[in-house]
């Protein structure tokens, strides 16, 4: 079988990467419109997910009122517990049972709603470009992030969104506006991914502006030094943030199912190859397993999801199975 030699991927022990679709998005001066922004939000995915929202796992901490447990205790929402009574204490918050039993003065304390802040962080690098139309990877990351912060501004909680391969391209604050979907839909629409990754180095420059107890969603195939990443995968968890990898994948990368003579031309500084995928084809699984094996023991040891996902399936389908294990893992902690 003849491949096209825009299609085929790279053979690799530890990386994989191909030649570029044809398709790119426009040039960064091409404005935001409507067909813009539908690139990236279907309506059909919207209707499936209307009636999901994130939950965090854990506390967390923000500045507004919101709908999320808070690890502050404070005098509203739901009642917490007891703490003895100080000098200066507000007596309306004194329980007169607890001492007409114990003859003792107690507060009683309320643990506090707050609103979440999620922070999504976009690789570009050049291995994402593998795929065509709806599966290349970029594309299926893209909506993704901006599928999850429409979700987010609806109930009123926080998202930034930072891009990144050797450096942090741009990064967009936190804000619960709706026009954060379209500043996005923007920003993302201006990519176009050219260089290698350096994933962890771009990650301890970003952990160091946010703050702690937030949502850290990454989107990315992981091709990368996993030790170096773990470092600044444990920087995150070290600020208590609850961390999500979104391991994106095409489905050619899952199974490495080509057949005949095929060239294989490397991005990111690999070299081009031509073989008989055939020959390579057990190797490079195993070195896939090894690779992804790796990766689930550094979530394992971190405590951090990892989210695989083969693009062959719909933004819509992943999300969906998603959005409803978490909120069973959510609620089955009370």
């Amino acid at each position: 079988m003849e491949l096209r030699r825009e299609e085929t991927p790279v053979a690799h022990a530890e990386r994989l990467a191909v030649l570029p679709p044809s398709a790119f998005p426009p040039p960064p001066s091409c404005p935001v419109s409507h067909s813009i922004l539908s690139r990236y939000l279907d309506p059909q995915t919207l209707g499936r997910l209307a009636q999901r929202s994130l939950e965090p796992r854990g506390l967390v901490l923000g500045h507004l009122a919101g709908a999320h447990k808070s690890p502050l205790a404070g005098f509203a929402v739901e009642f917490a517990g007891h703490r003895e009574y100080t000098a200066g204490d507000d007596l309306r918050h004194l329980d007169w049972r607890v001492y007409y039993r114990r003859e003792k003065f107690f507060i009683k304390q309320y643990e506090m709603e707050t609103n979440l802040t999620c922070h999504l962080v976009l690789d570009f690098s050049e291995s994402m470009r593998y795929g065509e139309g709806d599966e290349q990877k970029l594309l299926y990351a893209q909506r993704m992030a901006v599928i999850l912060a429409k979700l987010i501004t609806a109930q009123s909680d926080l998202v930034s969104l930072a891009a990144l391969d050797e450096s942090v391209a741009f990064s967009v604050p936190p804000s619960n506006s709706p026009a954060q979907v379209v500043r996005f839909a923007e920003e993302v629409h201006k990519l176009e991914p050219r260089r290698t990754t350096r994933l962890e180095e771009c990650l301890q420059q970003l952990v160091g502006r946010w703050g702690r107890r937030e949502i850290v969603m990454i989107f990315s195939d992981f091709l990368t030094d996993l030790d170096a990443l773990e470092t600044a995968l444990q920087r995150l968890r070290f600020q208590r943030h609850e961390v999500v990898l979104f391991h994106v994948l095409h489905h050619d990368e899952l199974a490495f199912q080509f057949e005949g003579q095929v060239r294989f031309r490397g991005l990111e500084g690999l070299e081009e190859l031509t073989t008989q995928p055939e020959e390579l084809r057990a190797l490079y699984l195993e070195a896939l397993a090894r690779h992804n094996a790796q990766l689930d023991d550094i979530c394992r040891r971190n405590r951090i999801e990892r989210v695989p996902i083969d693009t062959s399936l719909t933004t819509g389908d992943v999300l969906l199975d998603y959005l409803n294990q978490r909120s069973r893992a959510v609620h089955s902690r009370f």
